[in-house]
């Protein structure tokens, strides 16, 4: 039961996110495989870790799907090469049963995680500071001597 509420709240978080958010909760569900494949790697693990690994290639190739190349030009190239060049560092990970490309993955992820969270900072900042004010913002002045 206490894991069912926890998937509703978590389907509930998904489905009302803001796209920016959305991409967020990739990130880090990329960086928690990944994390999950390189502690499994060293218990000897093997089926774990190439979960964790395929998961975390599933995450990567949906935010590399869901770049706009027509709208992102140059970022949203460079960010499909840097996918790819991620999933190849996935793929010699499995196949090799390798930790350096795990980490080299988890760190790139992680940089990229980082500006994604500076760009959400951002955007609340920008969205707070254009919101309408309301009387309740202010306290009243009194003219009276």
């Amino acid at each position: 039961m206490r894991k069912n509420a926890f998937h509703n709240y978590l389907d509930n978080e998904v489905l009302t996110a803001h796209p920016l958010r959305l991409v967020q909760l990739l990130y880090r569900g990329a960086l928690d495989s990944i994390a999950s494949a390189r502690r499994h790697l060293k218990l000897g693990e093997i089926r774990a870790r190439s979960r964790a690994i395929t998961k975390a290639m599933r995450i990567v190739t949906e935010l590399a799907r869901s770049l706009n190349m027509d709208e992102g030009g140059e970022v949203s190239r460079n960010l499909a090469r840097l996918y790819g060049y991620v999933l190849r560092l996935l793929m010699k990970a499995n196949s090799e049963q390798s930790d350096a490309p795990l980490a080299e993955a988890e760190r790139l992820l992680g940089a990229l995680a980082e500006a994604w969270d500076s760009a959400a900072q951002d955007s609340t900042a920008q969205e707070n500071a254009s919101a309408p004010v309301s009387e309740e913002d202010y306290e009243p002045l009194s003219c009276a001597y």
